[in-house]
């Protein structure tokens, strides 16, 4: 069945095999509701066996990427819940991460804008973050009483950053701005506004066309190995590169260049 969701946009490049995913509440500057974090979620989940779709982008409308959780529409309605009801919703939020990062497409962040709160947690879930020069970005959980440690950013960001800064982000909630996103190696690349998505959607659309079962695997030993000592990685390395070894895109690579020709993987 075709993916329709209703709390955001969401468009199929049959051609490119790239599904991308637009936040569209820009009079909001594209804060999160219930039904928006609920519905990523589930997209994401379907994303990994979706047919056709082999790599994703997900960006924003207007100023910004996403500012987090909608004060009117999330925040205060939490106040009427109690610890368990409360307990509810941030799993769910958690699980929206888990949901990108066991995702085996890769995800390409495009970041038009301000990122903010839960917004800045799913960029940093994302695999790699392009970002327009005005992406400023904060994790902004302490400024109201909460913890810096939110939907797994104290796991991913140090391992993005270094703990030093991943420290400084979560404990100050300052935002920084894009020029010191990318040389703190949060973004992975700066562009003009105007070119955020089409970079964005171009690298996706390379990714597509590289070998899926390759990428897959490289983004499913990036999860595993951070928790695994140096021997168990480099024996789960070996296993998995042995195996990769008898599958048809490492003799299509081969084939290709003795061949002198671009390689087509499946």
């Amino acid at each position: 069945m075709t993916l329709a969701p209703e709390s955001f946009r969401y468009e199929h490049d049959t051609e490119r095999h790239v599904a991308t995913i637009t936040l569209n509440r820009p009079e909001r500057l594209n804060a999160l509701t219930f039904e928006v974090y609920a519905e990523l979620r589930d997209t994401f989940r379907a994303l990994d066996s979706e047919p056709g779709v082999r790599a994703v982008v997900i960006t924003g409308t207007g100023r910004a990427f996403c500012t987090g959780g909608d004060v009117e529409d999330i925040i205060g309605a939490l106040f009427e819940r109690d610890y368990e009801g409360l307990l509810e919703f941030t799993r769910m939020t958690c699980d929206l991460i888990l949901a990108i990062r066991q995702c085996r497409r890769p995800v390409v962040a495009a970041l038009n804008g301000t990122v903010a709160g839960a917004g800045a947690v799913i960029a940093t879930a994302c695999d790699i973050r392009i970002a327009a020069e005005t992406a400023k970005i904060a994790y902004l959980f302490t400024r109201v009483g909460l913890s810096g440690a939110d939907m797994g950013a104290a796991w991913m960001l140090p391992r993005i950053i270094g703990l030093g800064r991943a420290t400084e982000l979560l404990m100050t909630g300052e935002f920084i701005d894009a020029e010191e996103a990318h040389r703190i190696g949060l973004y992975n690349r700066v562009v003009p506004v105007d070119r955020v998505l089409e970079e964005a959607q171009e690298l996706a659309g390379s990714l597509a066309a590289g070998p899926s079962f390759a990428l897959e695997i490289t983004k499913d030993s990036l999860n595993r190995e951070a928790t695994q000592d140096l021997a168990g990685a480099l024996e789960a390395e070996a296993q998995i590169q042995a195996a990769c070894m008898l599958g048809p895109n490492f003799r299509e690579a081969y084939e290709a260049f003795t061949a002198k020709r671009d390689a087509k993987f499946v």
